[in-house]
């Protein structure tokens, strides 16, 4: 039985761990070629290598999303290798927790750069190739943050509905030539991003750093925080037929903590 995105290539940046990381094995486990793309190699490498000895398809691409020479090489590389693209995921992403007056220049440059200049580099390289095809899925992330803002945000707040902005454009500009986008909006998702900032979180709070994720379950209507698998399933989803008729939207993937 063939899978939902059996023979197509497909990039994931941001690829080499946290929710990307589950994309890529979502994908693959559905029939999809896919690109490992992270700025990290061997977080790559070692994705790649995983879902190869799983006996699924994928190769690790090194590549700097914020550069578009780095992007539009690897877009290249991953045609070459794999063959024409079908399926870009931008998931890279970076994010600060910190007083708005205490963010400095600096972070809110990089918060942009990567989240959002990054997706919209991405954006670029997949629609210059599927353009020509007039068929293609792209999938960008965004967030809860990307709809609702919050304290201490600022810049990844600013970042995240910028890319549904993006998002929203694109899908009526190339909804024509078969290219739908769309972006996910995961809630509180434990990754290793979480892991290097929930000290900061609890310093907003007022809490100590063991308790920040009871408290998220407390202000969660299903009392719960969500998985990387399960925002994966929404990826799978956006990227397969099943969503033919389905561009421009934000998808929450919160618990209900967001509904609109």
């Amino acid at each position: 039985m063939s899978g939902k995105l059996e023979g197509r290539v497909a990039v994931v940046t941001g690829g080499g761990g946290g929710i990307g990381a589950e994309i890529c094995w979502a994908f693959a486990q559905q029939g999809a070629m896919v690109a490992v793309v992270d700025i990290e190699q061997e977080a790559a490498r070692q994705v790649a290598d995983a879902i190869q000895h799983s006996a699924g398809q994928a190769v690790a691409v090194a590549c700097d999303v914020t550069d578009c020479n780095d992007v539009e090489q690897a877009a290249d590389q991953v045609e070459q290798k794999l063959g024409p693209l079908a399926i870009w995921v931008n998931s890279a992403g970076v994010s600060y927790i910190l007083p708005f007056l205490d963010c400095t220049e600096e972070i809110w440059d990089r918060t942009m750069n990567v989240n959002l200049k990054g997706t919209f580099l991405g954006c670029q390289a997949a629609i210059r190739r599927m353009a020509p095809r007039r068929r293609g899925a792209i999938i960008n992330m965004s967030s809860q943050s990307g709809k609702v803002g919050n304290s201490h945000y600022a810049a990844y707040c600013a970042s995240k509905f910028g890319v549904i902005g993006l998002t929203q454009s694109l899908a009526v500009e190339f909804a024509a030539q078969g290219i739908r986008v769309n972006a996910i909006c995961p809630g509180v998702v434990p990754t290793g991003m979480w892991d290097k900032q929930i000290e900061d979180y609890a310093r907003k709070r007022g809490i100590k750093p063991d308790e920040v994720m009871s408290y998220f379950e407390s202000k969660i209507p299903m009392r719960r925080v969500g998985t990387a698998q399960e925002v994966a399933h929404v990826a799978l989803f956006l990227a397969s037929d099943e969503a033919a008729y389905i561009t421009g939207q934000a998808l929450n993937v919160s618990g209900g903590a967001v509904m609109h």
